[in-house]
């Protein structure tokens, strides 16, 4: 087994690196503008918009364009969702979605979160997933790639007022590199055995029928007991099964590649509609991190020295690394309660995991999908032992920056690089430059707000959660692993990831509200400072390299930024971690 995972993550780290690069050099020349195919297809798209390409903002208007433009999208897919009941292509006749429900998910899919409180297959409509959650599934992701791309331009641009125009960027993040990308990946996926259609769930019967028990309720509804307060059941024959169908490929395809993770079907990609074998689940796990990685040397190329992009692209391999062996070795142990129940525990832990990708394509999965802010699932991550769900937790707190979401993941590592030119910077007792550009005292205020912003938010959430009856409504454990519930939905909300420990019931309107709000200023209190920065650098003149200077493509500096990560990202957490995962792994093992 061992084995395999090696062989497994040589081959995925390998064609990911190959993909990665070429695509790193094509991105940087889409945004230069530099392809002559790109002004006959973007300039009638300007023209009846009345954008003009020469025409860019300063950093506050460009902040202000993608807000304006997100909240535009809140508010389409919250009436989509409304008035679904009364619209086409709802051949299931789903009604509209509840005021919370529809306003947290309005929320989650155009912050990128695709935090789902809902069973897609039995909720939404054909058209909601197509209109309303397959586009912002493009259009969150656009908005990630066009502030990575303007905070580069900030440490390229030298005295400048400006970093770029907002409407050009989203033109060419969507139709220039996300709907290539997703069509192929669509294409392949559909290849796999992925549906494709428009067709409403069908009935068929069952090879062998099941007996399964069902309670006994009286006429109002409530469950029957007996007289030892037991649920009266009686034997009931099941003899068909229901299949949902409908646009599956067209959605699974951009839900990996714009690391939004949000499944047609409530088990995501678990579901064999959605991932039907280990080819379709290598796509998947290629296409998530595909342009978190291409960045990295999209970078190297826009600042004149590729070095610069492998640097932050070693720390982001280096730290997936060490997460995806943590998570496979506490995968590969045993469960001691359910050994002790007889199971076999020769496999690992094989609960909640799909048979047919075993315990080193789950890992590997596992680990992909929270480094990304993707949230995709192929197995339960409620179910991982404590150790596995702790590091899936972490890689999330940690901004989701090892390589994280698209664009999202790149500006996040950034703000770590800064950091740890700054602390560098104040060893010596000289002032910290980066790339050219010195790092000053707003630079740094901006960095801290867009550090510190998610922490806030999770660690607020989940204490709000903890003390309120609401907030403890929706558990279904006690004790650690309760907290650990709690905890990593804060967690995925505020850094827009989107799994969940699956758990803990959060379709509820205090969990809705709590977490939609999270997922809100989760996104745009980092952008926005994000944004202020690459302003602040665009405007500053370049330093000459001198001999006091940092070099910030070495291995040292590698090791910095690892470090800077690690200890700024996880001693935040380490109090609520030792409160969840640390506590239920100890008593789990008897320690």
């Amino acid at each position: 087994m061992k084995d395999t995972m090696l062989l497994q993550s040589a081959v995925y780290l390998g064609a990911l690196a190959l993909l990665a690069w070429p695509l790193g050099a094509y991105m940087k020349r889409l945004f230069a503008g530099e392809y002559r195919w790109q002004a006959r297809i973007e300039a009638p798209i300007w023209r009846a918009f009345g954008v003009r390409n020469e025409d860019e903002m300063p950093w506050y208007l460009y902040a202000i364009g993608l807000i304006a433009f997100n909240v535009l999208g809140v508010l389409f897919l919250y009436a989509l969702q409304r008035l679904q009941g009364v619209l086409p292509l709802n051949p299931q006749g789903f009604s509209a979605i509840s005021p919370d429900s529809a306003f947290n998910t309005a929320i989650s899919f155009v912050s990128n979160t695709n935090w789902q409180g809902y069973a897609g297959e039995t909720t939404m409509s054909h058209l909601t997933q197509m209109l309303g959650l397959t586009v912002q599934n493009f259009l969150s992701a656009a908005t990630g790639i066009a502030v990575a791309i303007a905070l580069i331009r900030g440490f390229v641009r030298r005295e400048a007022k400006s970093i770029g125009n907002v409407w050009v960027d989203l033109t060419r993040a969507t139709l220039g590199l996300l709907l290539p990308i997703a069509t192929v990946i669509a294409l392949a996926l559909a290849s796999q055995g992925v549906i494709q259609n428009l067709e409403a769930s069908k009935s068929v019967p069952l090879v062998e029928p099941l007996v399964v028990k069902e309670a006994i309720a009286d006429a109002a509804g409530t469950p029957l007991k007996d007289s030892l307060g037991q649920p009266l059941t009686r034997d009931k024959t099941v003899s068909e099964q229901t299949l949902s169908q409908g646009p599956i490929a067209s959605q699974e395809a951009i839900k990996m590649l714009g690391t939004n993770g949000g499944g047609f079907f409530n088990a995501n990609s678990a579901h064999p509609y959605e991932n039907p074998n280990a080819l379709s689940n290598l796509i998947e796990m290629l296409a998530i991190f595909l342009i978190p990685a291409a960045l990295c040397f999209t970078f190297g190329h826009m600042v004149g020295d590729r070095r610069q992009g492998v640097a932050i692209f070693a720390a982001m391999t280096l730290l997936f690394v060490g997460m995806l062996a943590s998570v496979y070795w506490a995968e590969s142990s045993a469960n001691p309660i359910l050994t002790a129940l007889g199971a076999d525990g020769g496999a690992g832990n094989m609960e909640g995991k799909e048979a047919r990708f075993g315990i080193a394509a789950t890992s590997l999965f596992a680990t992909i999908t929270t480094a990304a802010s993707c949230g995709a699932v192929n197995a339960m991550h409620d179910s991982l032992m404590p150790i596995g769900g702790m590091v899936t937790m972490l890689q999330m707190q940690l901004g989701e920056v090892i390589f994280g979401g698209v664009g999202s993941g790149f500006y996040g590592m950034l703000l770590f690089a800064i950091v740890a030119v700054f602390v560098s910077g104040l060893m010596i007792g000289r002032t910290p430059e980066y790339l050219g550009k010195k790092i000053q005292s707003f630079d740094i205020r901006m960095v801290m707000i867009g550090l510190l912003a998610t922490p806030f938010l999770v660690l607020l959430g989940t204490g709000i959660a903890v003390v309120t009856n609401a907030g403890l409504a929706g558990l279904a454990n006690p004790g650690a692993h309760g907290f650990s519930e709690i905890l990593y939905a804060f967690s995925s909300a505020a850094n827009n990831n989107g799994s969940a420990f699956a758990g803990l019931s959060a379709n509820t309107p205090f969990y809705n509200t709590m977490l939609g709000l999270a997922m809100w200023f989760g996104r745009f209190a980092i952008i926005v400072p994000v944004l202020a920065l690459a302003g602040s650098l665009a405007a500053k003149r370049a330093v000459p390299v001198t001999s006091g200077t940092l070099s910030t493509h070495t291995p040292l500096f590698v090791v910095l930024l690892i470090g800077a990560v690690l200890v700024l990202g996880a001693l935040t957490y380490l109090p609520a971690l030792a409160l969840g995962p640390v506590v239920e792994h100890l008593s789990l093992f008897g320690i």
